[in-house]
């Protein structure tokens, strides 16, 4: 698995082309990365590493070949965080857009939120 956290702070678009370049061509394709990704910079607003990756998709035609993960649930910006069902719809919806794809593989909760209640799995379900 390929962190992307790096992308947009320790790496800039064009150093993390070619290493995206060189993991995908060795290959590797599992790319991790999450809407928060460089928020913790001074001067960045997240969305970075999802940003740099949908640029590569974009350039690349490689996103057929990655198992994409990224996550939600970190504070963006004042009042965007959590886990509730229409924070993570926005969130999506956004994390997608910088992605500059349709779907992701592998969706994740990057933190627990404390004010949003887990459902209990139901007796119908099948494991």
């Amino acid at each position: 698995m390929l962190g992307g956290n790096v992308f947009g702070w320790t790496a800039d678009e064009t150093t993390s082309f070619h290493v995206l370049d060189a993991f995908v061509d060795h290959g590797l394709n599992f790319i991790d990365t999450a809407d928060v990704y460089s928020v913790f910079i001074p001067g960045h607003n997240g969305g970075e590493s999802e940003t740099i990756l949908g640029k590569w998709f974009a350039r690349s035609g490689k996103r057929e070949k990655v198992v994409l993960a990224t996550k939600v649930g970190m504070e963006m910006s004042k009042g965007k965080k959590g886990l509730t069902g229409s924070y993570i719809h926005s969130s999506i919806d956004e994390s997608l857009q910088r992605l500059q794809t349709d779907y992701v593989d592998l969706y994740q909760s990057h933190v627990d939120d404390e004010s949003t209640r887990l459902r209990k799995p139901s007796r119908h379900m099948t494991s």
